[in-house]
């Protein structure tokens, strides 16, 4: 599993990407927030199922499996993703260590 500043530095070039994307589109700001989380979770779903992770997971060498070995898929992603937006499951941590989003997606985030 990856630590918890890797995990946070991703969160953070995601976020990043996310708000350029917006700026880009003309709706950064305060009225734009929930379109900003909205392009941050587009981006984590097309991401996670064609590179097996997003983009500042990828830039830190971490991807997204499923603790099962296989293809991620699509519901897993979505799963993790809904979670991650809401933000309090990221904080709570299942038996295993994992991130309530990551658990109950069926995930774990790895070292490449």
């Amino acid at each position: 599993m990856s630590s918890f500043g890797r995990r946070f530095v991703a969160l953070v070039i995601d976020w990043a990407l996310a708000s350029l994307v917006s700026l880009g589109l003309g709706t950064y700001g305060d009225a734009g927030n929930f379109v900003t989380l909205g392009i941050f979770a587009a981006l984590q779903v097309v991401f996670i199922p064609l590179l097996s992770g997003s983009f500042g997971q990828i830039c830190l060498g971490l991807r997204v499996v499923p603790v099962r070995g296989g293809y991620i898929g699509v519901w897993r992603p979505v799963v993790r993703t809904v979670l991650l937006c809401l933000v309090v499951p990221v904080l709570i941590h299942a038996k295993d260590g994992r991130p309530l989003h990551d658990a109950a997606a069926g995930t774990v985030l790895v070292r490449r």
